[in-house]
């Protein structure tokens, strides 16, 4: 990753960074602080992932979309031997530094230490949460995932912390300050942007703040929410928030993500379950998850494509019902046509 930026002059350098790092909440985050660092009068840049609707969510400059194909036609030429995220993230490093944005929030991909994100000038390091996820890569227990989320911690920067018990870390690691600011988003990202501008700022700024995929309203009649809560924690979050009612859920979980606890967690919104699929190698197929779903569920269908199974879920529901689409971001992309190649 080093070696892409160098070939393109390394633009990370150009300007200072909020970083993003946790199991959840990293985009919501990410997305606010651009917002609240916005409203004080900084041009900034952002850069998230995955997408749901489209490439272009992932690089925002000035409070929009950037131009993504011209984004990535930059880094194109010389990144022959990267990997997608390196060239997608060396994509929009440049595309803020072309931009000459005042500040970054970039949220990472995956952990920390060894994430293609690890390049940045750190003002504060923002460390939304550790749960049990990516054990295979990051390791077997909070501690483990947290020490490899947090090693992006540079000497000097402020960290904002959602759960306290990483602060000793975060000191260890180089923190000048901890701010533990708390576990909503809203408060994570307030927190992020007053560490990096020294100031305070409104945070009605960032109520305007909607992404695709996040209790996301896409009808009344029936009511139908999509949500990427792609692991256990996650669906901690959804599952109280969504509104009281008998759902027929339709969903697909990548095999890494302990299936079984999930779908006992999901089988508490209704006795109804369409099993569905994404094309990421990971996802377990329709009918293994269905199986796996029998326990938990009176009704269970498996459907492989994504479209006809959102479908079935719809008729089951009928004018009148609910239905719950969650279980993965992938799924989600897939549902809204957005492919999986740059």
């Amino acid at each position: 990753m080093r070696s892409l930026l160098q070939r393109l002059g390394d633009p990370q350098l150009e300007y200072e960074c909020v970083h993003v790092v946790g199991t959840n909440g990293k985009s919501t985050t990410t997305r606010m602080t651009e917002a609240l660092l916005a409203d004080t009068g900084l041009h900034v840049g952002a850069y998230l992932s995955p997408h749901v609707r489209g490439w272009s969510e992932r690089i925002r400059v000035g409070g929009a979309e950037a131009d993504f194909e011209r984004a990535v036609a930059r880094v194109r030429p010389v990144a022959a031997d990267a990997t997608q995220f390196e060239i997608l993230t060396a994509a929009a490093l440049a595309e803020f530094a072309a931009a000459g944005v005042d500040a970054a929030v970039v949220e990472a991909g995956l952990g920390g230490r060894h994430d293609a994100t690890n390049v940045l000038r750190t003002r504060v390091v923002c460390l939304t949460n550790v749960a049990l996820d990516h054990m295979d890569v990051l390791g077997e227990t909070r501690e483990e995932i947290a020490a490899e989320k947090l090693a992006v911690v540079q000497p000097g920067c402020t960290v904002v912390l959602g759960q306290a018990e990483w602060e000793e870390l975060a000191r260890a690691n180089g923190a000048a300050d901890v701010v533990v600011a708390g576990a909503s988003n809203l408060a994570l990202a307030t927190a992020a942007a007053e560490a990096f501008t020294g100031g305070q700022v409104d945070p009605h700024a960032a109520d305007g703040v909607v992404l695709p995929g996040r209790l996301e309203r896409r009808s009344d009649e029936p009511l139908e929410i999509w949500d990427g809560a792609h692991n256990l924690a996650g669906l901690g979050y959804l599952l109280p928030r969504l509104p009281a009612r008998d759902y027929v859920v339709v969903a697909s979980i990548l095999s890494d993500k302990r299936p079984e606890l999930m779908l006992e967690a999901l089988s508490v919104l209704g006795d109804t379950l369409v099993a569905t699929e994404s094309s990421n190698a990971r996802a377990l197929p329709a009918g293994d998850l269905a199986s796996r779903a029998k326990p938990y569920f009176q009704h269970v269908e498996p459907i492989a494509p994504a479209d006809e199974a959102r479908s079935r879920a719809l008729a089951l529901a009928g004018p009148s019902g609910a239905v719950v689409v969650t279980g993965s971001l992938y799924l989600l992309a897939e549902l809204s046509g957005s492919g999986t190649d740059p």
